[in-house]
């Protein structure tokens, strides 16, 4: 994973859709199958802003911003299914959006604004990983016994965890999603 560097003074944070249990348990033994080593140290999500370092003066301004994103946004629907990867530019498969990609790709452009304003590396591409920098094998394995999965779940609210010093991302704050469906956003 790429981390960017942080300072004595700063929190590395990420925004992300939490994916609830039964289907996080699935996803995190599934990591844990094939050998991935962050497999406890990353709760199953949808990425909206990726690891990002803040100022811990800036946290305030963060959660201001993220309410602010949160009460715009209306709750919606992610549907899971089936496998896919990046290879061969990055070595990960992971789990496909088949509903709600329009939602994240929404939410991920109004979040990554003014405080978390930043350049991405790569098109934001909503997904769920199960298996990341492991051998091609355990790629391999990784993308035949999840062809299969699929879920089904409302999103009402986007996290925000903190990366500690162990190496584990911990939710330390959700932001409900308090958008009226009728508003619509174009």
């Amino acid at each position: 994973m790429n981390l960017p560097p942080r300072g004595p003074d700063q929190v590395r944070i990420g925004i992300a859709i939490a994916v609830p249990d039964p289907y996080a348990a699935r996803l995190q033994g599934a990591r844990a199958d094939v050998g991935d080593p962050l497999a406890e140290a990353i709760p199953p999500h949808i990425t909206v802003v990726g690891p990002t370092v803040v100022d811990s003066s800036l946290l305030p301004a963060v959660g201001e911003h993220l309410e602010k994103v949160a009460a715009e946004t209306s709750p919606f629907r992610i549907h899971l299914r089936g496998t896919a990867t990046f290879r061969p530019i990055s070595p990960v498969v992971f789990v496909a959006l088949a509903e709600g990609i329009a939602e994240c790709e929404l939410l991920e452009e109004q979040a990554r604004s003014g405080v978390l304003a930043q350049e991405l590396r790569f098109n934001y591409h909503p997904h769920v990983t199960v298996a990341h920098e492991v051998p091609d094998e355990a790629l391999d394995r990784a993308f035949r016994e999840m062809s299969d999965f699929e879920a089904l779940f409302d999103v009402t609210s986007v996290w925000m965890y903190e990366h500690g010093d162990d190496g584990v991302w911990r939710p330390q704050r959700a932001f409900a999603l308090r958008g009226s469906p009728a508003a619509g956003h174009s």
